[in-house]
């Protein structure tokens, strides 16, 4: 049999086959998603019999934790190695704020948490400043890859923290990959809402219509970098091949008309490059009159490119414009950088595995 995830739609069959009740399945999913199980042993109200039987229907775990590593602000970044003896990364994030939702008067605010996960073995988008795509693409995640990032780094959590939000932004474009991604992120949603989930794409606008027709549940997050196509194809090379910004903007609007919920732009900012007044006037012509917030992120160092940080001076002039245009704006805050773990940090790390 292959491995539990990437049986996850034989489970309820698999169960009734056996004459097993309906909510053996979900009691199943509680022990993975809420209680961190890592073994099938340890779920004590199955019946030894069913236990014993899952184990040898189904390998529970395909990867395995080859490093962990921890920055001074409590960003955890996980080195998982796959069976075919490839390896990825995921990251933890962990929030500086408590939650206010209680499930009653006694309950104590636990710690948000965010979890960023990979999609591919390594990326085919090319993007020049981006640690993740220098070794090109590999190979797609299968659904079960996926599941166990989220597994994984739910084990890293604390009793006083939880997972309050999920990002496809590690390695990999997610929506080159959306047949390995939905049926994980419908597990997830057993735990996590939609609203909570967030898939990040250069923009791939045939993947971008298939997600609203099939999906159009979840966040997303288009990554521009760039305020029109000269410059954009040189950073994202793969903008030419999908027709440019226009054809990207186009299918933004029909995902937002298709979920009603606000588009994320990202924004790399590059020292010298992209980081100009004109680029930031540019921008905000781009984006007037949408339903849109604009994520900006400094430039967090990749060694071997030649890239440079922005200034304090050019961020704060980049920030003024837009907000004078009426754009909404934020300035991501670095977390991770110190383990390489920053937004464009994260690479497929063979060389320690």
């Amino acid at each position: 049999m292959p491995p539990f995830f990437e049986s996850l739609r034989q489970l309820g069959p698999w169960l009734a086959d056996r004459g097993e009740p309906p909510f053996r399945a979900a009691q199943i999913r509680r022990w993975l998603l809420e209680r961190q199980a890592d073994d099938w042993g340890s779920m004590t109200d199955l019946p030894s019999q069913l236990r014993d039987a899952l184990a040898d229907a189904f390998p529970l775990w395909t990867t395995r934790t080859i490093r962990r590593a921890t920055a001074d602000d409590g960003t955890e970044k996980l080195l998982l190695g796959l069976a075919d003896s490839r390896s990825i990364e995921s990251v933890l994030i962990r929030g500086s704020k408590e939650s206010k939702e209680k499930t009653d008067s006694s309950a104590v605010p636990k710690a948000t948490c965010t979890f960023c996960i990979s999609t591919q073995v390594g990326c085919g988008m090319g993007c020049r400043f981006c640690a993740s795509g220098l070794d090109g693409l590999e190979r797609n995640l299968t659904t079960g890859e996926i599941v166990e990032q989220i597994l994984k780094l739910q084990q890293l959590l604390g009793g006083n923290e939880r997972l309050a939000h999920l990002v496809l932004m590690g390695i990999g474009e997610p929506l080159a990959n959306l047949d390995a991604i939905l049926p994980a992120l419908k597990w997830i949603r057993n735990i996590l809402s939609a609203r909570r989930i967030t898939l990040s794409t250069v923009g791939l606008p045939t993947a971008m219509d298939r997600l609203a027709r099939e999906c159009p549940d979840y966040r997303l997050a288009i990554s521009l970098h760039a305020p029109n196509d000269r410059l954009r194809n040189e950073l994202v090379p793969v903008n030419a091949k999908v027709g440019g910004l226009p054809k990207i903007l186009a299918a933004a609007d029909r995902y937002f008309a298709a979920s009603g919920r606000r588009l994320t732009f990202e924004y790399v900012l590059l020292g010298g490059v992209n980081d100009l007044p004109e680029h930031a006037k540019q921008l905000a012509r781009l984006l007037a009159g949408r339903t849109a917030f604009v994520n900006v992120i400094p430039y967090n160092p990749v060694a071997g490119l030649p890239f440079q940080q922005p200034t304090a001076k050019s961020q704060k002039t980049f920030r003024r414009i837009l907000e004078e245009s009426n754009i909404q704006v934020r300035f991501r805050l670095r977390k991770g950088d110190q383990i390489h773990a920053a937004c464009g940090q994260l690479r497929q790390d063979a060389r320690h595995a």
